[in-house]
């Protein structure tokens, strides 16, 4: 039975956006519309599931306008829209309920950054839970649903990723028993404190088994990747689908506290993600055959990490 469209301002980073995608799942399968508001890269994250993405502009003003022109377009297709709540925030941000109010919507968040009058209905905030649980409360509040957050994130790969991931197999001659290596942190890192210190020597142990290596550098990734990694596959202008993809045919993905390890276990892929001192349980990567290892100090150590990589890698 369909409920009508909802608009959901996805937040801002990858790793965010991914961990929301069992509400999001779990609203499309109450019956509701989503049009997702988010950045340019939502788009091809979530091509495979089917929902209406819209990039937000980056300025504010031109958001606000965005936001009304939806609002109109949804209420002339459902004469209820304006009037009940019409926009979940995955935000915690006092301009994201700034912006929704001022687009005429009603919006649904959490009462944080002093943003109660701006929103149709606050559900109080709880400390000491995961990211995805943060969201999975807010949908489930909404849509007056009783369950617990299923463990599996289920990303889905469009027709299309799986496509480019099997091109990518093929242009690079990779083999089954392929390993992932996410060495890199993201811009947001600028002090490095999610770098791992000895990928490149797993990197070499890793050869030296006969796996193949595999990175895929972002923008401004690829010369580290060279220079560190010699004899690894160096694959880059991968979209996101598509690492997603490709992640489920590796034998294991390996990375820093970053979006790919998300991605890659919100796929179902084999994870092994490396935390230092400072990584917040609430953003640990999540899936079934994910391993977290983060020790009570510093660092995992190298041995403990092949030992991981051996066990999941194993068939």
């Amino acid at each position: 039975m369909s409920k009508g469209p909802l608009i959901v301002r996805l937040c801002n980073w990858v790793g965010e956006a991914v961990l929301s995608l069992p509400t999001l799942t779990m609203l499309a399968a109450q019956g509701y519309e989503l049009h997702l508001i988010g950045k340019g890269w939502a788009v091809d994250l979530f091509e495979g599931h089917g929902w209406a993405v819209h990039v937000r502009p980056a300025l504010r003003a031109d958001a606000i306008k965005q936001l009304k022109a939806l609002r109109l377009t949804l209420s002339l297709k459902d004469t209820g829209f304006t009037r009940r709540p019409n926009m979940l925030l995955f935000t915690s941000s006092f301009s994201s309920a700034l912006e929704a109010r001022l687009a005429g919507l009603k919006p649904i968040g959490y009462n944080k950054d002093g943003r109660r009058l701006l929103l149709s209905h606050s559900v109080p905030y709880l400390d000491g839970l995961h990211a995805a649980d943060h969201y999975w409360r807010v949908g489930t509040h909404f849509a007056g649903v009783d369950s617990v957050r299923p463990r599996a994130l289920g990303l889905i790969p469009s027709p299309a990723h799986q496509a480019a991931a099997d091109q990518l197999l093929r242009d690079h001659a990779l083999r089954p028993g392929f390993v992932i290596l996410c060495p890199f942190s993201g811009a947001a890192d600028t002090t490095g404190k999610k770098l791992w210190p000895d990928f490149p020597a797993l990197a070499q142990h890793l050869n030296q088994q006969g796996h193949q290596v595999v990175l895929c550098p972002g923008p401004g990734e690829e010369a580290q990747a060279s220079t560190h990694y010699p004899g690894a596959h160096i694959l880059t202008g991968v979209k996101l689908g598509t690492y997603a993809a490709l992640s489920q045919r590796a034998a294991c993905t390996i990375s820093n506290d970053t979006g790919p390890g998300h991605l890659a276990g919100a796929a179902g892929a084999h994870v092994v993600s490396l935390l230092g001192p400072d990584a917040a349980p609430m953003w640990w990567v999540q899936g079934d055959k994910v391993t977290v290892l983060r020790p009570a100090q510093g660092w995992p150590t190298l041995a403990d990490v092949v030992a991981a990589v051996d066990k999941a890698c194993s068939p």
